[in-house]
């Protein structure tokens, strides 16, 4: 007995070591060449997903403000996660609600609603990088609340140089990971689907190099005290200046973000931006430490771009340059999405913007399937992948797999063995006029489960600035005909709901059959089945389904009327109407040349409906409309500014109307006009401080140039812009061939002052030349045939500053303007000492 009671002790320990090094063996660790590999077999690793914020911050109040509880929510959220197949997740803990000023952990809601997000994703199989410190307040976009934390005390500057700010996160970090999930029974070294920390968020280092060094040492030191083994990263990509010192620290890793649009534009950017996203170059790859460092990107996003085609591009990049984790900022929370008031630059969510949703579970299996520092995989089709600006389409497509995120004519590999399809739109297996993602996936031979989301129908800007107050993607739940061509199926399939209330039973009639969002199963005729709504498939139920309810709204139209069309030739007018009734009808109340016309708008599709105006009515001048819709209940309701009431009332107030110039027989098209346009460009100025972008008249105060200024040249020696303005000529197609010549209106500060023009194809080439623009205003007139072929600017500029700043297309191509779409102003070359400016007021094409 006492020999037991002594021996105990050491049999305790051999079992802690034990059960240690099981939970090791489903982890993963970083070799001496910086690679992460997975403990069980050594075989490298990868990871793709989000950042999520609901148990923090506004994140959190603005869940609770909808009448959600946070935990439904993260439920709901994580579950979309799986149907994604993102297999990574990562967020900065807003420490500022966790601790207080010296750094104790205070075990409050905030604590507990992320280790039950921890615990949530766990059951998906979801891994997670925990980064313990934000340093950010809790307020964006509303006023930061006085928290009384350590972050709140000494800032995110002061927190990496001062010796009271370290022994405060020094205190945080042991009390931190040595604090145990109440939801897992683990702490997070015990949690095998924690798989490394980053010790803080986007470090501001200053003062010496030395303390950088001892910073993370020390935090790294507080972190493995507490018996953590895992790999710890550190961030480099936010002060890159200390990225010797940084590289001097015991870490295993280093983590980089990338927004390679910029943020914060206001408004959707439109265009092709895949140029941004064609490299991710490093360039801490010369200091000798760094080589045998593991890298993470910790968020990435293509700000304020809807285009379902960048997340993909960016996998490809990120694995091209050698990253092995990867995790987009962040995904909107279901309760919230209607607005996107969370962070307004960006814009990701199942529901609400289900293209570009789909578009991420493609690049999550881009990220997966490319091997690390692999560059071969370039242009727009690599392996079972397409990328596709013109047609908003991602795919991947193999003998298993199908994923598109919109409409699609591809041939498929092979209908017999296909398992798992996801997608929008239609392709030549489905057909489906709805507007959400649908997924299809086989469970077993003949047997399939069908998860078809509502109608997201994006109804204003939303990248504009945000309001709880503005809805921007509608809901609404529709039961629309499906058509399901699967060889494994057969064409008279049962279709049974899974999902709590849907009591859906039928059979499809030729591959067809009426459906609503929901979960269901379909099974082959004649086929018998055990599976059920609780039966378990991969990560999921097949019972589960989450969406959100349908939007309480009346009747909206959205409609973005032509700029100019051209005379005598009819034009269409398109518009997308949602909450028309079956007995609802809609038409265009035109006005042109003093002539009324009613024109009826008839649908052409799900929710787009159309009126062609007649070539008679396409004069020259000023045509004006509105779209009026006539509710079956005799309710009128007229736009562009949703006014009720009876539109030819004795006492009807004058409302807005949509307007369209009509153009002369070869007339100008005009592409860049200051005051309208100049706003909504994107600038290149490296230094804000002092160079300046203005908008200015002269001798008419009606009229506005565009002024940029390099008032300091040895801070910089180049400035400009680009803007978009393909939809500046969509009415003016049949004129496009008879255009010859660009034409701007220019002056300088100087005489023979060299400026470079170039224009931007949808294909990413751009075509320039140079001019000379002089003291005086000029019509400098630039024959389209003398563009070359030319470098461009990646504008917005991509973020962080060391990523490249010119595009070049790998293959030269001939100038077409049918498809060009933007524009490139650049000037300051060898600007000297002297200060330069260029004033712009229009640009046109003849």
């Amino acid at each position: 007995m006492i020999l037991l009671k002594k021996l105990f002790p050491l049999f305790a320990f051999a079992l802690v070591v034990m059960v240690s090094h099981a939970q090791n063996k489903q982890g993963v660790y970083v070799d001496v060449s910086g690679v992460i590999r997975w403990e069980k077999d050594h075989k490298e690793a990868a990871f793709f997903g989000t950042n999520y914020t609901a148990p923090f911050a506004y994140g959190n109040r603005a869940i609770l403000r909808m009448g959600v509880t946070a935990q439904q929510a993260i439920k709901d959220d994580v579950y979309h996660f799986s149907r994604l197949g993102l297999n990574a997740f990562r967020v900065h803990v807003w420490d500022q609600e966790i601790a207080d000023a010296e750094g104790n952990l205070i075990n409050n809601e905030h604590l507990r609603l992320f280790d039950f997000l921890l615990a949530e994703l766990k059951k998906r199989k979801i891994k997670t990088l925990v980064t313990p410190i934000a340093f950010w307040g809790n307020g964006y976009p509303e006023k930061d609340e006085n928290t009384g934390s350590f972050a709140n005390k000494y800032g995110k500057d002061k927190s990496v140089v001062s010796e009271e700010a370290f022994k405060a996160q020094e205190n945080y970090l042991k009390q931190f990971f040595k604090h145990k999930n109440p939801y897992t029974g683990l702490t997070y070294q015990e949690d095998a689907d924690i798989l490394a920390t980053e010790i803080n968020n986007e470090p501001h280092h200053s003062g010496p190099k030395e303390r950088a060094t001892e910073y993370v040492n020390r935090m790294t030191a507080a972190i493995k005290s507490t018996g953590w083994t895992k790999p710890i990263f550190y961030n480099i990509s936010e002060s890159p200046w200390y990225a010797d010192a940084i590289v001097k620290a015991n870490v295993q890793g280093h983590t980089f973000q990338w927004y390679p649009t910029g943020l914060v534009a206001g408004h959707t950017l439109q265009g092709n931006y895949l140029p941004n996203v064609a490299k991710y170059k490093i360039p801490f790859d010369t200091i000798p430490a760094f080589k045998n460092r593991a890298k993470a990107v910790y968020e990435f996003d293509a700000g304020d771009v809807m285009a379902p085609v960048m997340y993909p591009a960016m996998a490809r990049s990120f694995r091209a340059a050698g990253f092995q984790w990867a995790t987009q900022f962040a995904y909107d929370p279901m309760a919230t999405a209607y607005a996107n008031t969370e962070y307004q630059t960006h814009y990701l969510n199942l529901a609400y913007t289900p293209s570009k949703a789909i578009s991420m579970l493609i690049a999550s299996k881009v990220f997966h399937q490319l091997g690390r520092l692999d560059t071969l995989n370039n242009g727009n089709t690599f392996g079972p992948f397409k990328i596709d600006y013109k047609n908003s389409l991602s795919e991947m497509n193999t003998a298993e797999e199908f994923y598109y995120t919109n409409s699609t004519s591809s041939k498929i590999v092979n209908a017999t063995k296909l398992k798992h399809i996801a997608g929008i739109g239609n392709s030549k297996i489905i057909h489906y006029e709805g507007r959400g993602a649908y997924f299809i996936d086989q469970v077993a031979a003949g047997v399939w489960r069908l998860e078809i989301m509502p109608d997201a129908i994006q109804i204003r800007d939303p990248f504009e600035k945000a309001s709880p107050q503005k809805e921007v993607t509608r809901i609404v739940w529709n039961t629309l005909p499906m058509n399901i061509n699967l060889p494994d199926l057969g064409s008279s399939f049962t279709v049974k709901g899974l999902n709590q209330g849907n009591t859906l039973n039928l059979v499809a009639v030729k591959n067809e059959f009426n459906v609503s969002p929901g979960a269901y199963l379909l099974v082959k005729k004649n086929l018998k089945t055990n599976l059920n709504a609780q039966s378990i498939y991969q990560n999921i139920i097949l019972g589960e389904f989450v969406a959100p309810k349908a939007s309480a709204g009346d009747v909206f139209v959205k409609h973005q009327a032509l700029k100019t069309v051209s005379e005598d030739i009819a034009f269409q007018i398109i518009a997308e109407i949602t909450g028309l009734g079956l007995k609802d009808s809609a038409f265009v109340q035109l006005n042109a040349a003093n002539r009324w016309k009613n024109i009826p708008l008839q649908k052409a599709q799900e929710y787009q409906y159309t009126a062609t105006v007649p070539a008679e009515m396409v004069k020259n001048g000023l045509l004006k409309y509105q779209i009026i819709v006539h509710k079956a209940n005799g309710d009128y309701i007229t736009f562009p500014v949703n006014v009720k009431g009876n539109p030819n009332a004795w006492d009807k107030l004058e409302t807005e109307s949509y307007q369209t110039y009509v153009a002369a027989k070869d007339a100008i098209v005009e592409i860049f006009n200051a005051a309208l346009d100049g706003k909504n460009s994107n600038i290149y100025n490296p230094d804000w401080g002092n160079s300046k972008v203005e908008y200015i008249s002269e001798e008419n105060p009606s009229v506005l140039n565009m002024k940029l200024s390099i008032n300091i040249p040895k801070s910089i020696q180049l400035m400009g812009f680009q803007s978009f303005f393909a939809d500046k000529m969509a009415g003016r197609v049949s004129e496009l061939n008879n255009l010859k010549k660009m034409v701007i209106k220019i002056k300088a500060n100087t005489e023979n002052t060299k400026v470079k023009v170039g224009l931007i194809d949808t294909d990413a080439h751009l075509f320039s030349t140079e001019i000379l623009a002089g003291k005086d205003f000029q019509l400098i007139e630039i024959p389209l045939n003398q563009l070359k072929n030319d470098a461009q600017l990646l504008l917005p500029r991509p973020y962080p500053g060391f990523l490249p700043l010119y595009y070049q297309s790998p293959d030269k191509a001939a100038f077409d303007l049918k498809n060009a779409e933007k524009f490139e102003i650049t000037f300051g070359y060898g600007a000297g000492t002297k200060p330069i400016n260029i004033a712009i007021e229009s640009i046109y094409l003849k």
